[in-house]
């Protein structure tokens, strides 16, 4: 479904989205869930978190405590990770936003990483930039796998900023060097040169991105990309993000939702 979204992204004018609802709001970041439940830093650092019908579910405040919130990801409907990219720490939040866990990756002398993804089995991905390794973690921090140093694969290990794992497959999104997509076991499946692309999603084998205003989409096995104009308000926003509830926007006034019309 979300495909078809992407799709529709790209084919129709600006009067063909509706927009469902505004938080309003100085926000530095946003994610969404499946079940449509918002989750906004705002410029403060607090986390919020709003119900499908906008209305707020709560504040997690000890997220000052921590510093910098570097990455939300609540691909869980009962679990909500926060990382905290300075400190190299991993908070673990429950669906009412209860601190259920802390990890500090510190502990398996993980001292380099710039972002995190919960894994299918509520364990955490992370790439270790110093050992250049992917490594998985579980809840309780210990250190389950990790790959082979890759920069004795790899002309040049990547940095990404991005982890995903969809459909078996763990993805690293380097925007300077592309897409690197691993199996469970760890190894390399293959290497894309997809660069330069913001607000990347992966949805099973097909990849979306925004690159100068344009949404691009590519789909694993078909050797063919797509290409094409956004409409303006999509275009100029912070972020955007496609969930199966519409599409978010972040802009300077807040957090829209707008549905396909």
């Amino acid at each position: 479904m979300l495909l078809c979204i992407a799709a529709s992204l790209t084919a129709q004018s600006d009067s063909s989205f509706r927009l469902v609802r505004t938080v309003r709001g100085e926000f530095s970041g946003f994610s969404a869930d499946n079940l449509g439940n918002l989750y906004a830093i705002t410029a403060g650092n607090q986390l919020k978190k709003y119900n499908p019908r906008g209305d707020s579910m709560g504040v997690f405040n000890d997220v000052r405590k921590y510093g910098k919130l570097s990455q939300i990801d609540p691909s869980s409907p009962l679990r909500t990770i926060l990382f905290f990219r300075d400190i190299k720490t991993v908070l673990v939040l429950d669906r009412l936003m209860n601190l259920v866990n802390t990890i500090d990756l510190r502990k398996q002398n993980i001292f380099q990483v710039r972002a995190i993804c919960l894994g299918y089995d509520n364990s955490i991905w992370v790439f270790d930039e110093q050992a250049s390794r992917l490594r998985k973690v579980g809840e309780d921090g210990r250190l389950l796998t990790e790959t082979a140093d890759l920069r004795l694969a790899l002309e040049e290990a990547p940095l990404p900023v991005r982890i995903f794992d969809q459909n078996r497959f763990v993805y690293l999104y380097d925007p300077q060097k592309g897409m690197y997509i691993f199996d469970y076991y760890g190894a390399l499946k293959q290497k894309l040169p997809l660069t330069g692309w913001t607000d990347v999603q992966v949805i099973g084998k097909t990849i979306l991105g925004r690159k100068e205003g344009i949404m691009l989409t590519y789909t694993q096995g078909t050797l063919q990309m797509n290409e094409r104009p956004l409409p303006e308000f999509l275009a100029k926003a912070e972020r955007i993000l496609l969930m199966p509830q519409g599409v978010y926007v972040l802009d300077e006034q807040g957090i829209h939702l707008y549905a396909y019309e």
